[in-house]
């Protein structure tokens, strides 16, 4: 398979949605200022920021729920995180605004062409993705965005010693992250046991971890250091 076949498979569906009011709002006066505009070149992060600090990728933020509460707990760090779904974006710049948080970035775009052409080699202290889309019917497993080859961007994205964090609350896709992961020398789990890692106490509760939660899900965190 090629590479542009590769690219034609994406690992999220646009879900029908309508902006609010105040979330078109919040895209026509916070995109300016918190938005990183579509390109295919590389981008250095430091020029939207104005300032040098680790930076932290989230890929599918939802509604931004987990960004903007990581960034507060984190300020010396710089997020950047990356959803396609407009009416989350916009949750997230509302967020921002309301909450004095700026060291975040936003791009609105799918993930996997943006850390494959716009995020240059080690520019990133860590990678965190949590509740992807499971995709639980076998015929769509290719559509999951923990596959080798993005794993592999991962890795030249992210510098020695930084941390790839995975989440999610069906069994059958932290079995399959695993697998991944197993099959990738770039990366060492940082689990004792080689499998699951202690939920961190500082990972926000995402929409979907609560509404699994709620069904009886158990949520796994999966934690991966870059060698």
């Amino acid at each position: 398979m090629t590479e542009q076949r590769h690219r034609t498979i994406r690992s999220y569906v646009l879900r029908k949605g309508r902006l609010t009011t105040a979330q078109q709002h919040a895209l026509d006066e916070l995109w300016p200022y918190y938005g990183i505009e579509s390109g295919s070149t590389v981008l250095d992060l430091s020029d939207h920021f104005e300032r040098e600090a680790d930076v932290i990728l989230e890929i599918g933020f939802g509604n931004g729920e987990s960004t903007w509460q990581m960034a507060q707990h984190e300020p010396e760090k710089n997020f950047v995180g990356i959803e396609v779904h407009k009416p989350g974006v916009g949750h997230l710049l509302m967020a921002l605004e309301e909450h004095g948080i700026e060291n975040v970035r936003i791009a609105c775009e799918d993930a996997v062409p943006f850390v494959q052409q716009r995020i240059a080699d080690g520019s990133l202290a860590g990678v965190r993705i949590y509740c992807a889309d499971p995709w639980p019917k076998k015929r769509h497993h290719k559509r999951r965005i923990i596959q080798p080859d993005f794993v592999g961007q991962l890795s030249r994205c992210l510098a020695k010693g930084g941390i790839l964090h995975l989440a999610t609350d069906w069994r059958p896709y932290a079995e399959h992250m695993l697998e991944v992961m197993q099959g990738d020398d770039d990366f060492i789990n940082l689990s004792p046991q080689g499998d699951y890692c202690e939920r961190p106490e500082w990972r926000p509760f995402t929409k979907y971890e609560k509404r699994g939660e709620k069904l009886g899900h158990e949520v796994f965190d999966l934690l991966y250091q870059r060698v």
